[in-house]
């Protein structure tokens, strides 16, 4: 007998309403297409979007939709640019956790902070900082909209990461939802007799399973993150290079020094666009910043001046710059620090110069997104990779012959690049071609922004060509990637993860998968799984 799929669309619609209330579920044509965007790309309209503020109703919701045989996806701040949270297919719940924003519990004592899936990274980085407590991770640079359960899922990545690794190295626990609505706990609070969600691992990490998933195992409900105080003295190295290529080997090097609790690299395109972006406005909030932020009165009044005596024309042109964020709790141990950095830059031919970015960025750390489009109102989508130093340059060699290759083409289509390389701990790091064009907006774009930045820009018209242009050459360096056996955060739906795995390790991730979603009803595709 043939159901019609109107009729079914509608009776789940009814359900869901009774389960969480009509303000949380979404039917309307025009925001149900809003969730079939990410930042570059389109997916299925869902049948219905829903928005709870409750993990035990959420747990029902999930179970009336899948019992129905409707996938449910879930989906946080939105900046995925790799499929994370686009439908595959149209009967598809979108489970938006942008409402489940509270902070549950900060235990001073334990130092731990547990929280729900859709906090920002800037919530909790707001609510520690008056109590003189941090992440040592503790965000992202999209961190003001994005949030926890997305960066666990996708492995968030950069403020501390040169010291304290990701958003994988600091959660301690979690809950989970699963396919059949049942509220999973990992961690110390899955056992018996326990109340404080101190610890990880007694016995496999149950946690780690769920860290970068992209949403395919379950849905993040809430978390708990370990906190430190944060060091006393925090201080900021910049230096140039010629070339890519020397800026990468110094930025291994630095990286296997252990010094910089952040490091990261700028090609001149990324520079030269970052400088662009910064309005007068932005520049006198980050000198006020600059100055608060400095241990006394007189040293942030100096440090401050230093900014604005570099202004934004200290950057030789066509360098690659490199920053790196030191931190101790004595002058002596930053000092230290720096001068150990100075010399591993050194043996690359890096050149120090006035230190106004990374000290900007961290005086300032979670600003409104209005990157999320370019300085020209050009969209953006990245791709990036992770390898162990000794195999980085070879890799990114392959990339960058691909991508000249590619020149005519892209300077036909107004298609140009950027770069960006962040060192993750001392072992390896990551990097990020960057893929910009003019083309139109999706809805994404649109409403993350502040309107008045909005304002400034205006939309271009649609661009096929650079579309078809750019498609073409992310699957040709996700294949490069693949080939060096890079690994990669935000897999989402583009990276051949599973297809990628070797027959053995492939069997207990598709057994996992089966055991936890055995219909496959969860954000069917991310990883790489199958649909069924």
């Amino acid at each position: 007998m043939n159901v019609d799929p109107s009729a079914k669309n509608d009776r789940l619609a009814e359900t869901l309403t009774e389960i969480l209330g009509a303000d949380q579920v979404i039917t309307d044509e025009a925001e149900r297409a809003f969730y079939a965007t990410d930042v570059y790309s389109v997916g299925s309209t869902p049948t219905v979007a829903i928005k709870p503020t409750d993990k035990t109703k959420l747990a029902q919701a999930v179970a009336a939709a899948t019992k129905e045989g409707y996938a449910v996806v879930p989906r946080g701040g939105g900046m995925s640019y790799t499929g994370g949270y686009r439908p595959i297919r149209e009967d598809t719940v979108t489970l938006d956790m942008s409402a489940m924003n509270k902070i549950i519990e900060v235990n001073e004592e334990d130092l731990y902070i547990t929280v729900q899936a859709g906090v920002t990274w800037q919530q909790i980085y707001e609510e520690l900082k008056p109590r003189g407590l941090r992440l040592p991770f503790f965000g992202t640079f999209s961190g003001s909209v994005a949030t926890i359960g997305g960066g666990l899922s996708n492995g968030a990545l950069f403020m501390g990461t040169g010291r304290y690794g990701t958003s994988a190295e600091i959660v301690q626990c979690m809950e989970v939802v699963l396919a059949d609505g049942t509220l999973l706990k990992t961690g110390q609070p899955g056992f018996k007799n326990v109340d404080k969600p101190f610890y990880r691992t007694y016995g496999p990490d149950l946690t780690g399973l769920f860290v970068h998933d992209a949403g395919s195992l379950g849905f993040k409900v809430q978390a708990t993150f370990r906190m430190i105080r944060p060091p006393a003295i925090t201080d900021f190295g910049s230096f140039c290079f010629p070339d890519m290529e020397s800026t990468a080997k110094a930025l291994s090097e630095v990286a296997r020094t252990g010094a910089a609790e952040e490091a990261y690299v700028f090609d001149p395109g990324s520079t030269k666009k970052n400088m662009a972006a910064a309005d007068i406005v932005e520049d006198i909030k980050t000198l006020g910043a600059v100055v608060k932020g400095q241990s006394g009165w007189l040293k942030g009044l100096v440090e401050g001046a230093k900014l604005v005596v570099a202004g934004r024309d200290f950057m030789k042109e066509g360098a690659f710059s490199m920053h790196c964020v030191v931190s101790g709790n004595c002058r002596e141990a930053t000092d230290k620090d720096l001068e150990t950095i100075r010399a591993a830059t050194a043996k690359f031919g890096g050149e120090e110069i006035p230190n106004s970015i990374p000290k900007a960025v961290r005086a300032n750390p979670f600003k409104p997104l209005n990157g999320i489009l370019g300085p020209d109102g050009d969209r953006w989508a990245a791709l990036n990779a992770k390898l162990g130093h000794s195999g980085a340059i070879a890799l990114m060699q392959e990339t960058e012959a691909l991508l000249d290759s590619y020149q005519e083409k892209m300077d036909a289509c107004g298609v140009f690049m950027t770069r960006l390389m962040i060192a993750i701990g001392q072992n390896f790091f990551s990097y990020e071609p960057v893929f910009h064009w003019f083309d139109e907006w999706y809805p994404v774009h649109k409403r993350t922004p502040e309107p008045s930045h909005l304002k400034t820009l205006k939309e271009p018209e649609k661009n096929p060509e650079a579309e078809a242009l750019v498609a073409e050459m992310r699957e040709k360096v996700v294949a490069i990637f693949t080939k060096h056996g890079a690994a990669s955060n935000q897999i989402g739906k583009t990276y051949p993860y599973f297809d990628s795995l070797l027959p053995e390790t492939a069997k207990v991730m598709g057994g996992i998968k089966n055991l936890l979603d055995p219909e496959g009803t969860v954000n069917p595709g991310a990883l790489g799984f199958k649909e069924r």
